[in-house]
């Protein structure tokens, strides 16, 4: 089963995107092929169209996550690398079920990110759009779904930016006491 936010994964693979130099963690086709866990490494160009599907998706999302409308050329992009992209036609057996098979072995990026895409197709369209939510930490930008109860998570993580926050609060906090 595609999970419904590896879209959001493939998004987060460049992350601390508030800051002047963002980390990235795909800096050639070498990291897209152990991130799709493909036995062949991309073309350079392939690459770069891994990326810019990468930005697309973020600029989709991130904009969800922020109540705006996300700009129709994200949209139109999206639309035509899921048409380009091989089709859901068979399942296989996995460790843990069921799993889509998709014939990656052509290596192309849309071949590898095919999972990517039916993710980020079955998001937008599916009841969970609107848990898609962005860190709270202006620095992070890290996208997630909010499975909580409430719906109100605002970090990617406690043990990350959750507790940055706090300990800033408590900094300034106690800075005040001492003034």
């Amino acid at each position: 089963m595609t999970r419904p936010d590896l879209c959001l994964d493939f998004a987060n693979t460049r992350y601390w995107r508030g800051q002047s130099a963002p980390t990235e963690t795909l800096n050639a086709p070498a990291d897209l092929a152990t991130w799709t866990k493909a036995s062949k490494i991309p073309s350079a160009k392939e690459f770069e169209q891994a990326i810019g599907l990468r930005e697309t998706i973020y600029r989709l999302f991130d904009a969800q996550a922020q109540g705006k409308p996300a700009a129709p050329r994200d949209l139109e992009a999206l639309n035509a690398a899921m048409a380009q992209a091989p089709a859901r036609k068979a399942l296989k057996r996995s460790r843990s079920g069921y799993e889509w098979d998709v014939d990656a072995r052509s290596g192309t990026a849309l071949a590898l990110l095919a999972p990517v895409l039916w993710s980020a197709g079955d998001l937008l369209a599916g009841p969970r759009l609107d848990r898609v939510r962005r860190c709270a930490n202006p620095e992070c930008g890290w996208l997630f779904l909010d499975d909580s109860r409430a719906g109100k998570r605002r970090w990617c993580s406690m043990s990350s930016c959750g507790n940055r926050a706090k300990a800033r609060r408590h900094y300034h906090k106690s800075k005040e006491e001492d003034a």
